[in-house]
């Protein structure tokens, strides 16, 4: 392990969506943004899309942890489905068990009546049920008329049933299906993740990094860095293997310091293949975001710009 060797308390790269490292580059700090809003204003049918290993469910669980914070004396009870691959009547019985709705009868009225007792009472207390769907591009169309369905509970002045739809690009593709137009019609507020830019790939680098623990120099030098930005094409899940493995590298061979032969080592263990030695352009070149500096004469990024846009967000929400 490399925790010692470079003074970390945790993992920094690990691909579990913990909350506490969510990097709030521009588009990840719109997307929360959005949809945090959405919820507290009620819009009811909001839509999360973005590339695979882009940060979507890091997303949800900040966005969770966010409205949680937001008002404790009225909690949003929350249903988060992982795993959209199900019938009506299984999403029913998920939806009940996700909200804790107690009920007896086994027959879909009687369920579906037990959920709606639950929505007037939540909106009788001030707050709103939230459903959350990962993965939603793997919903059937008979599952997103259902979301339809449920959604149709309301009362005069408001939604009672609020929808989270998260999954790739082509989610949006199934809801231009004339199919499901009506669900379509609903959509409030729409949300998109892509890949960050070399500089947010540096802060992201360096803000979990400081997370973790650090309380020295970035190990990882600038050219290191640039060249994780080619290996991963600024895709999250794809630094945080390279980066993983780069500290592991280091750690073995009595590296303090990260350079580009070791990133270039760990892309090699992982068949990865560097995006500008390809003849290709690495994701996202137009960079919205200021010039990292660097430590005089070290070729180390330090600054942590990414922590003032993280306070700033909270702040909006």
């Amino acid at each position: 392990m490399y925790l010692n060797y470079y003074h970390l308390r945790e993992e920094p790269f690990r691909l579990t969506p913990d909350p506490k490292f969510l990097q709030l580059a521009g588009a990840h700090r719109e997307a929360l943004t959005t949809l945090a809003r959405g919820v507290l204003e009620r819009r009811g049918l909001m839509l999360l899309t973005g590339p695979i290993g882009t940060g979507k469910t890091t997303i949800l669980n900040g966005l969770l942890s966010v409205v949680a914070r937001r008002d404790p004396a009225k909690p949003l009870p929350t249903a988060l489905i992982v795993n959209p691959r199900l019938t009506s009547d299984e999403l029913l019985e998920t939806l009940l068990l996700e909200f804790e709705v107690p009920y007896v009868s086994t027959s879909r009225p009687a369920r579906l009546a037990a959920l709606q007792r639950l929505l007037f009472h939540t909106s009788a207390n001030g707050a709103t049920c939230l459903l959350v769907v990962d993965e939603a591009h793997l919903l059937s169309r008979d599952l997103l008329e259902e979301i339809r369905v449920l959604m149709n509970t309301e009362s005069y002045k408001e939604k009672l049933l609020q929808v989270i739809l998260c999954g790739q690009p082509e989610l949006a593709d199934h809801l231009n299906d004339p199919a499901v137009k009506a669900l379509q019609q609903r959509i409030a507020a729409r949300a998109y993740l892509r890949p960050l830019s070399l500089s947010e790939t540096r802060m992201y680098v360096n803000e979990r990094l400081q997370t973790a623990g650090l309380d020295q120099l970035n190990p990882f030098m600038v050219p290191a860095l640039d060249r994780v930005y080619e290996f991963t094409g600024g895709v999250p899940r794809l630094i945080n293997i390279i980066c993983d493995t780069c500290l592991t590298i280091g750690s073995e061979t009595s590296r303090a310091y990260i350079g580009d032969d070791i990133v270039e080592e760990a892309a090699a263990r992982h068949e990865m293949i560097s995006l500008a030695g390809a003849g290709q352009r690495p994701a996202l070149a137009i960079d919205p975001l200021a010039s990292p500096k660097t430590a005089p004469g070290s070729g180390h990024w330090v600054g942590n710009s990414i922590t003032t846009a993280k306070a700033t967000s909270q702040g909006e929400l």
